[in-house]
């Protein structure tokens, strides 16, 4: 019974993306809620009889028959399979219209890439995109997806079940672009990627094991695309490594409280050299293309943070990199970011001087960059700052960070 427990979750955090993906590869997007019924089914069957009857020899095969049968079953009791699935699938039939559902390692592989496509897709909201890929791609439930979006359970269902009416009234073949069409969605799903990697990465959930979730979940989707010749493009590589350089300091950015480090205060010995040995591969690999994107520079930026070198050649390297990440496109995020290299390379006096001029006065990250810059000359003014960002600073994590800044400062 225990071991049963143990291996459920885990067989459902990988089995179940992959159910649902060759289910709708095989009868079409329109049928995603049914194939998600299925897996479900399968599950809490496998709980059922597995609990009684002990752990089969071959759990992940035993689920994709139960799940196979559960399929056809059902596909072929309702109506809507001779009149409107079977004239789809007619061409993955044998001669016997016997269904066929391929749960083979290529098909899987296949039908787990096409489904990224559908989901990252620019006609429903970006918030809509990573929520999909959290739960259909990814396995999360309900629960964990609202906890990552600090958002209620209620709230995420109805914007599930909103996003996947869109897609299955837009039809959308569940398919890997073709060529010419390759880049725009190819855009569409890295920055879904990004987004979903940053939720884990910078996420306000209190959950820290759900964090990193969310990022090696990111991982493994990218990785696909890196898999595939048809889409393993630079961009996609810049974006690995990005993800490789930025989760090498995941150990050191927590303490043993789960509150943030600075990262002039981590512990460079729990930086994970394998992770950023993997980033210089994948960012190598980024150079073979002419195109230079803001997924490039990022992780340009990242690398130079993930060496322990320390000398005004790093710091020039990194203000240079966000001089052209901001000719690209400005964000406050970025343009905050660069005044912290802008301190390193020309001193705290030049880099206040352009922080104040950003007036980013609703962003505690904002205030508490101050405070740290201000912190050697003029203490009050920085302690007026941290005060401020105690204010508006939304999560009980931020908030723990900002008041034991202020204690160091009052001491």
């Amino acid at each position: 019974m225990k071991n049963e427990k143990v291996l459920l979750p885990k067989l459902f955090k990988t089995e179940y993306r992959k159910i649902i993906s060759v289910l709708c590869n095989t009868f079409g997007l329109s049928q995603i809620e049914i194939a998600e019924d299925i897996a479900s089914d399968t599950f809490a069957l496998a709980s059922e009889t597995w609990g009684l009857k002990g752990i089969p020899d071959n759990p992940t095969a035993w689920l994709y028959t139960v799940a196979k049968n559960r399929a056809k079953d059902y596909f072929k009791r309702e109506k809507i399979f001779s009149e409107k699935i079977l004239p789809e699938v007619n061409s993955k039939l044998e001669k016997s219209d016997e269904i066929r559902i391929d749960f083979s390692k290529s098909n899987i592989n296949d039908s787990q890439l096409k489904m990224i496509f559908v989901l990252c897709n620019p006609n429903i909201s970006q918030e809509a995109q990573i929520g999909l890929c959290l739960r259909i791609l990814c396995g999360l439930g309900i629960d964990e997806i609202a906890e990552a979006f600090l958002t209620k359970k209620q709230t995420i269902e109805k914007r599930l079940f909103r996003a996947k009416l869109k897609l299955k009234k837009l039809d959308f073949k569940i398919e890997i672009p073709k060529s010419d069409d390759l880049t725009k969605r190819l855009d569409t799903v890295l920055a879904t990627l990004y987004l979903l990697f940053n939720e884990g990465y910078c996420s306000n959930s209190k959950n820290l094991h759900l964090r990193k979730e969310l990022c090696f979940e990111a991982m493994r989707l990218n990785y696909m695309l890196i898999e595939n010749d048809f889409t393993n493009k630079p961009g996609v590589n810049a974006l690995m490594a990005l993800m490789c350089f930025h989760s090498s300091r995941f150990e050191a950015r927590t303490n043993k409280s789960g509150e943030p480090v600075l990262y002039y205060e981590q512990d460079k010995q729990l930086w994970s050299q394998e992770l950023v040995h993997r980033g210089n591969y994948f960012l190598t690999e980024s150079a073979r293309g002419d195109v230079i994107s803001k997924y490039h520079l990022e992780a340009s930026i990242a690398y130079w943070h993930s060496t322990k070198i320390e000398n005004p050649k790093k710091w020039n390297h990194i203000l240079e990199l966000y001089n052209k990440l901001l000719q690209i496109k400005y964000t406050p995020t970025v343009a905050l970011n660069r005044t912290f290299a802008l301190s390193k390379v020309y001193g705290s006096e030049n880099a206040i001087a352009e922080a104040y001029k950003l007036k980013l006065d609703d962003n505690h990250f904002y205030h508490t960059l101050l405070a740290i810059l201000l912190q050697e000359t003029n203490k009050s003014k920085a302690i007026e700052h941290l005060n401020i960002a105690l204010k508006i600073a939304k999560s009980d994590t931020d908030k723990n960070t900002i008041t034991n800044y202020l204690n160091k400062l009052y001491d």
